[in-house]
């Protein structure tokens, strides 16, 4: 495994995040950017990168990534919901698998903020199972995930791990409640996707 190829499930959807990249994109926000692997890949797409997390081993190994990267890629040890960063002041806005570190709702609405009119939200993230329908469609995700292990090399950066606490239905509430108009769809590997344009 070299630094930038490995596979892992948070890995495995990151190219839904890197397609909703808006044509032309000019800055664009990282949020949990853990080990920078998903920063680098959007420098290649953006005109520069801002990565933050609040873990201070995942902002080392991120910069250390980014050394001889192409693209302008900056990267902030700091809380999200703390830091303070310009309005309107992104065209992309992206988080994989890091917003249930955080008030989900205070998150998704601070990225938001952050998109000038017309930009765009991304974010991957994990829920919790909250019914017998949620384990059944969680289940069917197991032969899926034991194929990929066979065929891909995995990798775990350390990043810090939480269990989520919200299920897949208030993470679908709360998100249409922040971001009117948010494409919701769950995952067979035990993710969602959320996908937003900001209007104007």
């Amino acid at each position: 495994m070299t630094q930038v190829d490995y596979w892992n499930h948070n890995v495995h959807y990151q190219p839904l995040i890197l397609n909703a990249v808006p044509p032309g994109c000019g800055p664009a926000l990282d949020v949990g950017c853990g080990d920078g692997l998903l920063a680098c890949r959007l420098a290649g797409r953006c005109g520069s990168v801002t990565g933050i997390d609040s873990d201070a081993r995942m902002i080392t190994l991120a910069r250390k990534r980014a050394e001889g990267s192409p693209g302008q890629l900056t990267f902030a040890e700091a809380d999200f919901l703390a830091h303070p960063m310009a309005e309107a002041s992104f065209d992309f806005v992206c988080a994989n698998t890091s917003l249930h570190h955080m008030d989900f709702e205070a998150a998704l609405a601070a990225m938001s903020r952050l998109l000038r009119p017309g930009g765009r939200l991304a974010v991957v993230g994990l829920a919790a199972n909250g019914s017998a329908w949620d384990w059944l469609v969680g289940a069917a995700g197991v032969p899926a995930g034991q194929f990929y292990r066979t065929v891909r090399e995995r990798g775990n950066p350390g990043a810090p791990v939480k269990d989520p606490d919200m299920t897949w239905s208030e993470v679908r509430s709360a998100a249409r409640r922040v971001l009117p108009g948010v494409l919701w769809r769950r995952h067979l590997l035990w993710r969602y996707s959320l996908r937003w344009r900001k209007p104007g």
